[in-house]
């Protein structure tokens, strides 16, 4: 099932289950547990906690939910790390102790039958983890548990809720270049839509190189939307034209993806635009040696929504099919064949698009991180169907 991360109060997700960040004496020690203690019932939480006793660092138990939207509150003790500097020896094992909080409280949720699980980010409020890492243990420790499940297990839906903005700015450790890449495409779609955004000599250039051109006008746009933002402008474009299909691209041999080579079989089916959607997407599957488990669980998706998809009786979303892209492991001229089978292109007035353009292009197929960095901008998630 797929990981989401959202930003909301935790006590009001509508999930079977809460986990809730405490100590061994499971006590409402502040930040998320202290919020959860007071929506549930302070006073009948404190006493189911009491009952249950002590609980060691890395392990979990359930109480009911009481007054929460949840069924149940899942009670997990994780690390506090230190201040000051702190050796790689122990810095490996907090990790390895944060990871098996998320683990243990996956393991409690589907022996009481879960199927939703919210979790906040564990250890890093009061107890001093860098939120930098306590997000990315935890979706690594959510993945793995996800991946190694047997298939009803897997089923388990998991939030990772960010209660604040202020959140992921302080743990958005950005690759510059993303950000750098994010703001030349705006650039580029500014200046192809507006001659006039070029630099004088490039503008003298163009405007010469495409005096024969019919198509060509200085004028292109609107006196009005000449004082708006580029971003508006394109955005507001984009909605009003149709989606048009993307050329078919010109392959250059084999594709390395991942230390695999799909060659020539690849690149011959996806010039074939006779196939469909459904049918392509099924023979890339088989041309890359992979199961249907593995394509969707890489690609963020539900096995139900999977399976629809994979007999045609779904069209799926632009963020569906990139998602597929990524777990394919595809290059970029592979993906642009792949949207346009579906009736898509890359837009460059898109954040999401150039975002998940930019880590296909630098061949990074984690679909965490591309989610991570998609949330931190506020937009859709890859998957998630």
């Amino acid at each position: 099932m797929p990981l989401t991360l959202v930003r909301q109060d935790i006590t009001r997700m509508r999930v079977d289950a809460l986990v809730s960040p405490t100590d061994e004496g499971l006590s409402a020690d502040g930040g998320a547990s202290a919020a959860i203690f007071r929506a549930a019932g302070a006073l009948r939480m404190e006493a189911a906690c009491h009952k249950a006793g002590r609980v060691e660092c890395g392990k979990a138990i359930a109480t009911p939910g009481f007054d929460l939207p949840a069924r149940w509150v899942i009670h997990t003790v994780g690390p506090h790390w230190p201040e000051g500097s702190v050796d790689v020896g122990w810095q490996t094992h907090l990790r390895s102790l944060l990871a098996r909080c998320y683990q243990s409280s996956l393991d409690v949720a589907a022996s009481l039958g879960a199927t939703s699980v919210a979790f906040p980010l564990i250890s890093s409020g009061a107890f001093g983890y860098p939120r930098e890492l306590a997000i990315e243990d935890a979706t690594t420790a959510i993945r793995s548990w996800l991946d190694a499940a047997p298939d009803g297990r897997a089923d388990i839906e998991v939030y990772l809720v960010l209660f604040d903005r202020e959140s992921t700015r302080e743990a958005r450790a950005l690759d510059p270049g993303l950000e750098e890449y994010i703001d030349q495409r705006y650039v580029d779609e500014a200046e192809r839509r507006d001659p006039r955004r070029r630099p004088k000599r490039e503008r003298r250039w163009h405007a010469d190189a495409t005096t024969d051109d019919e198509s060509f006008s200085p004028g292109g746009l609107s006196p009005e939307s000449l004082g708006e933002p580029a971003s508006a402008t394109a955005e507001r474009e984009a909605a009003a034209e149709p989606t048009v299909a993307a050329e078919e691209p010109v392959y250059m041999g084999a594709a390395c993806l991942g230390g695999a080579v799909f060659g020539d079989e690849l690149d011959d089916l996806l010039a074939n635009l006779d196939a469909s959607f459904s049918e392509t997407l099924l023979s890339m599957i088989d041309a890359r040696g992979l199961t249907d488990a593995q394509v969707y669980g890489r690609a963020n998706l539900t096995r139900q929504y999977f399976s629809k998809l994979r007999s045609g009786r779904l069209n799926p979303s632009k963020r569906v099919v990139l998602a597929l892209a990524v777990a394919l492991e595809l290059d970029l001229d592979q993906t642009q064949t792949l949207l346009a089978r579906a009736g898509y292109v890359f837009a460059h007035n898109s954040k999401f698009d150039v975002i998940v353009e930019y880590f296909i292009s630098h061949r990074v197929y984690d679909v965490d991180r591309i989610n991570y960095e998609l949330f931190c901008h506020d937009q859709q998630l890859l998957g998630v169907a």
